[in-house]
């Protein structure tokens, strides 16, 4: 038997090994195995099954193990993988890199312990001997022959105050057997897991949740494959939508992938999908996947799902790539999120990987969102996907009545540029009154975006980027938000030594103190990745909030999307513009999102909700459409703009990054570029620039970027990497191609 392997070696070429007798039960495609690359034992996925040809088979090394007894990659994320490494243009090792977590890859153990149980009753002379004899020995076995099952050997050891000896002289008499163990770590059955809990009995669905229902049940009885776009406005029980659709996919027999785009926000998924399948059939278990685990959890979790015993999955990005069986069934809630397009190579978007993963296992693709992207949206319109829409809130609950306020009124009263105005700073105080929770959103971390002087104009930025430095008054640095460099905060000027050297700007820290100072009574927490590098900090804070144990919660990004808590009657939105005015076509869509979204989190109880939006440009049409959550208004405005001037939707954008130490190399070698795409491809891409990028330079490398605008990624990546592979790239200059990108900086 030969196979051909995919090692994960940082080259990426199937290589054949042969087959020993003893390892080929059990070994299909998709096996973990070890082979030997060079003079070192490396994992591989095995990627095919028969001999290579034009090579002496009689050369062929042999496997040197085969890891698990299952496929690591089954069948269906394998052809996933294969058709990433064609559409992202990128090595189908990096993509099974992706695909497998950490801790398989790097050989995590198993976590075991060892049980004592009685296996033979001594008789009152034999009890009577060891009493006299071996007197711990009898105490040891009077406690076990007490115990209806088997105990830890451990714990019974630590609790009688007796040595592993004393345990193994009654194992060899045959009296107690010892057996071990595997003990799972499953994630979230902590102590924070009781701030989560959520009801376990559906509520009776209204008439649009009932027909939304009613659709999805006619798809997933249907066993092929299709895309639903389920847009509802906020709170109006997409998650109970949800839920029906996976019961029916467990009922069937299928396996569930829901994906999440914030940490935050699976502890709130996992603790309803928990609750519910808990009521529905207490063996169905429910994995959580993301990057904040321990390497334990995920190892764990991981081969739950690889061997079947569990066939619900929640979590982020990746785990659209969790190798779930029969899968039936694939959720992305709030699908129209950033956060789901990965930033570092493979530059997958999981929403439309998860879409392809669909297709692959003839699934239904269940896309949420209460602002549904514009490329989703114009897939529903053209027919592509199924619309269900949910107009009304639950119980017929009211939307949050949005106010918005210039700042540039606020300015001028208060004399002052300012952080919160009066008319929140009023509705913050009314709300502590009343014992109902405030959120504040401000999508920047800090306490001010930059330090200024007043008196020469000299701002304290990076040395290694083309930003300004953060201020973080916490601990009185400056900050790089791209690579991480800080220093002091300086007393003085560096350029002029004037003392007026100011913070501008806000960040979260700045607002956290500005609550402090106006609103003293109110106990306030912030949440933003400053705070939340602690594991499970994040799941504290939100139990804390549910409980009522916090008043006002300041976050970024994090919070301002998908969580619920029926006391917060208050959404506060410190700065509107900051989404809004960025080089980007996305801007106004992102604003508008971020606003309905943000607002969504108010009124979600039996109390009304208000939302008070701060911005200096009120006018805005992307703040003016969110007032009055008119999304199909929305997005008409912003598709006619879109196709008249043939941006995504209507035509796939793919970018083209060069990073260099020397900016006139790196600018010469991206014209040479360019010069030959246009020569190649001719009007199959219209390409935009070379120019600089935004940020010009990060991390001590300046970057210059390209851009294609194509009808068709298929008929164009494949000779784009065949050029990239032909063109003499310098070794001093790296260059990136992001399909679909998302970031524009």
């Amino acid at each position: 038997m030969i196979v051909g392997v995919h090692p994960l070696a940082g080259f990426d070429k199937l290589l054949h090994y042969r087959v020993p007798e003893a390892m080929r039960d059990g070994l299909t495609l998709g096996s973990l195995v070890r082979v030997p690359v060079l003079n070192a034992l490396r994992l591989g996925i095995v990627g095919e099954i028969g001999a290579p040809k034009n090579f002496p088979v009689e050369r062929l090394k042999s496997l040197a193990q085969v890891v698990h007894p299952f496929p690591a990659l089954p069948p269906d994320l394998l052809e996933l993988a294969r058709w990433m490494a064609g559409y992202y243009a990128c090595g189908l090792d990096s993509i099974i890199e992706t695909m497998l977590p950490a801790a398989v890859r790097n050989g995590a153990g198993l976590k075991q312990e060892k049980l004592l149980s009685v296996v033979r009753k001594l008789t009152p002379e034999e009890l009577a001997l060891i009493e006299k004899r071996a007197p711990q020995q009898a105490k040891l076995y009077r406690f076990m022959a007490e115990q209806f099952r088997p105990q830890k050997k451990s714990l019974v050891l630590a609790r009688l105050d007796l040595t592993a000896a004393v345990a193994s002289a009654l194992v060899k008499r045959g009296v107690l057997s010892e057996e071990t163990r595997r003990v799972e770590r499953v994630a979230y059955t902590d102590d924070f897991a009781g701030g989560e809990l959520v009801a376990s009995q559906p509520h009776a669905p209204n008439a649009e949740q009932a027909a939304a229902i009613a659709a999805l049940d006619g798809e997933l009885a249907g066993g092929k494959f299709g895309v639903s776009l389920l847009h509802g406005i906020t709170g109006s029980g997409k998650t109970e939508v949800y839920l029906r659709a996976i019961a029916k996919a467990l009922a069937a027999g299928g396996g569930v992938i829901f994906l999440v785009p914030e940490v935050a926000l699976t502890p709130q998924t996992v603790a309803r999908l928990r609750s519910r399948l808990e009521a529905i059939a207490p063996d169905h278990r429910c994995v959580v996947w993301h990057s904040h685990l321990s390497e334990g959890e995920r190892l764990d979790g991981w081969l739950a799902l690889a061997t079947g015993e569990a066939r619900v999955v929640v979590g982020a990005r990746s785990a659209v790539f969790a190798p779930v069986q029969n899968l039936r069934l694939i959720v992305v809630d709030e699908e129209h999120e950033p956060a789901y397009k990965q930033d570092e190579t493979p530059r997958y978007h999981g929403r439309d990987v998860a879409v392809m993963r669909a297709k692959l296992n003839r699934a239904v693709c269940l896309l949420g969102s209460a602002t549904p992207s514009l490329e989703s949206f114009a897939n529903a319109q053209a027919g592509k996907y199924k619309l269900l829409e949910l107009k009304e809130r639950v119980d017929s609950r009211k939307l949050p009545h949005i106010d918005i306020v210039d700042l540039r009124i606020e300015a001028m009263k208060q004399r002052a540029m300012p952080s919160l105005s009066g008319k929140l700073i009023d509705a913050m105080h009314a709300r502590l009154e009343r014992r109902e929770q405030t959120i504040l959103f401000i999508n920047r971390r800090g306490y001010s975006s930059a330090m200024l002087c007043t008196k020469c104009g000299h701002v304290e930025e990076c040395t290694h980027c083309s930003i300004a430095l953060t201020y973080h008054r916490a601990d009185e640095t400056l900050r790089c938000h791209l690579c991480g460099v800080q220093k002091n905060a300086p007393l003085r000027c560096p350029k002029c030594g004037a003392p007026e050297i100011r913070w501008r700007g806000l960040g979260t820290q700045r607002v956290e103190e500005a609550v402090r100072r106006l609103v003293p009574r109110a106990r306030v927490e912030r949440m933003d990745s400053d705070t939340m590098g602690k594991k499970n900090r994040f799941r504290e804070v939100l139990a804390q909030f549910r409980a009522g144990k916090i008043d006002v919660l300041v976050g970024t990004q994090m919070i301002g999307k998908g969580l619920d808590f029926p006391n917060v009657t208050l959404v506060g939105l410190i700065d509107a513009d900051i989404s809004m005015h960025i080089p980007d076509f996305r801007a106004n869509e992102r604003t508008f999102q971020l606003l309905v979204q943000v607002a969504g989190r108010a009124g979600r109880g039996d109390r009304a909700g208000e939302v008070i939006v701060q911005t200096f440009t009120p006018q805005a049409s992307a703040i003016q459409y969110s007032r009055h959550a008119d999304y199909a208004g929305f997005a008409a405005e912003e598709l006619k703009l879109r196709k008249d001037f043939h941006y995504p939707p209507y035509r796939h954008l793919i970018h083209h990054l060069f990073r260099g130490k020397n900016p006139e190399k790196l600018q010469f070698f991206a014209e040479q570029w360019a010069k030959l795409v246009e020569l190649t491809l001719g009007n199959r891409v219209e390409l935009r620039g070379p120019t600089p990028s935004p940020i010009e330079k990060i991390k001590d490398e300046y970057r210059w970027q390209l851009w294609y605008f194509t009808p068709s990624v298929t008929k164009v990546v494949p000779d784009l990497a065949k050029l990239r592979a032909g063109f003499a790239w310098p070794d001093d200059i790296t260059q990136v191609l992001d399909i679909d990108a998302v970031n524009l900086g």
